[in-house]
């Protein structure tokens, strides 16, 4: 049987494409692990008893929303890190993010936009869920480069009005993923400004933003509320899984203006599976606490350093304003990412698995990506010293 045509063209996803690179050839060393952005910083100890003392909790069905407890928890931490208030009934939770977007590109995405099938605009490179939701949807994928020419963050103020008039709902990544590049207050007041102009939604994926050197990155609520925009065009998305070193717990939500958000919850009681009530008491902890944040930020920001040291003399290679990747520019990156498997034992994705192949290239090729996610600074920088050596010297 056939598999519908919107579908078709779909690339394998980035980790198998990488495991059928790789394929049979042995490392050439030991293996340091820096292709998926996993974190493996440590928890708190405390998480564990959370879990074992709301374990007779499984015998019951959770809400599929979010425990009041845990959409409190979540509206107190938007108040306290973006200056916002926004409400318990206005924040959706779910199993991580990617879940999230997926459903809320679906439930949201109308079926026509200037008479013609929606656009959804999507970085490139970038998180492959956009994409498969555009489709789902019914919507066309625009991809808008993102490369070191405009500061790997997409020009989307240069596209064409019928382009703009066509665009349902627009992506953002900040800190983006895979360059770990900050949109500015100002890059996302002009976002929201679009959306003004030729009606469609932002959403805001801000699931690094807990991860970075100084200052906190700004988050598109704030610069809403700021700008006193119209809450119904944006949704911000953000989760525990970079933030407190959990992505296993599967705990992301989203938050969205009134109106906008009745038409997720109800989309999601009908296809959503709530997170198991136990784990929803985890998150309500780890949303509250922000201590266990900074000690891992601690930990990220002296990784930085030790990435600035083993590059210093590299250009294109420092490591990223936030977030926990560092985007390096090769000659050939499926080349660079088997070369240094191959003699080394560093592995790492390349970086045109993360784009999308269009009439103006692949952002993403030319770049390798390498997640500094271990807790082990002396094997990150074992690690990158190799990689160094092998691809740079």
């Amino acid at each position: 049987m056939q598999i519908p045509e919107r579908f078709s063209d779909l690339p394998d996803y980035a980790f198998p494409r990488l495991r059928a690179l790789l394929g049979d050839t042995p490392p050439g060393g030991v293996v340091v692990a820096l292709s998926i952005g996993a974190p493996r910083h440590p928890f708190p100890d405390w998480g564990a008893l959370v879990i074992a003392g709301a374990v007779a909790e499984f015998g019951n069905y959770p809400p599929n929303e979010g425990t009041p407890e845990l959409l409190g928890a979540i509206s107190a931490w938007i108040a306290r890190r973006h200056g916002v208030d926004i409400s318990p009934d206005r924040i959706l939770t779910a199993n991580g993010t990617r879940e999230t977007l997926f459903a809320a590109t679906v439930g949201l995405c109308p079926e026509e936009k200037a008479g013609k099938p929606p656009l959804v605009l999507i970085p490139n490179p970038f998180y492959q869920v956009y994409s498969v939701g555009a489709l789902a949807a019914g919507a066309e994928p625009y991809y808008v480069p993102a490369t070191q020419e405009t500061g790997f963050l997409p020009d989307f103020t240069g596209l064409p009005a019928e382009v703009l008039d066509r665009t349902a709902i627009l992506f953002i990544c900040s800190p983006s993923n895979p360059q770990g590049a900050v949109a500015s207050r100002d890059y996302l007041k002009d976002l929201l400004n679009l959306a003004e102009k030729h009606d469609f939604r932002v959403f805001a994926d801000e699931c690094y933003s807990e991860i970075y050197r100084d200052a906190p990155p700004p988050g598109l609520l704030a610069v809403a509320a700021d700008a006193g925009a119209d809450p119904e065009r944006v949704v911000a998305f953000n989760s525990l899984s970079k933030r407190s070193n959990v992505p296993g717990l599967r705990s992301g939500f989203a938050a969205a203006g009134p109106e906008t958000m009745v038409q997720m919850r109800r989309m999601r009681s009908y296809s959503g599976a709530p997170l198991p009530a136990p784990l929803q008491r985890v998150a309500e902890r780890l949303w509250a606490d922000e201590d266990h944040v900074e000690a891992s930020r601690a930990i990220y920001v002296r990784k930085y350093d030790v990435a600035n040291d083993v590059f210093r003399d590299i250009d294109g290679c420092a490591a990223p304003d936030a977030g926990f990747f560092l985007w390096m520019p090769v000659e050939d990156d499926e080349a660079a990412t088997l070369k240094l498997w191959r003699e080394t034992g560093v592995r790492v994705l390349p970086g045109a698995y993360l784009g999308r192949d269009t009439t103006d290239g692949n952002a993403g090729r030319g770049y390798i990506r390498a997640a500094m996610v271990t807790a082990d600074e002396a094997e990150l920088q074992r690690g990158l010293i190799a990689l160094r050596d092998c691809l740079y010297r």
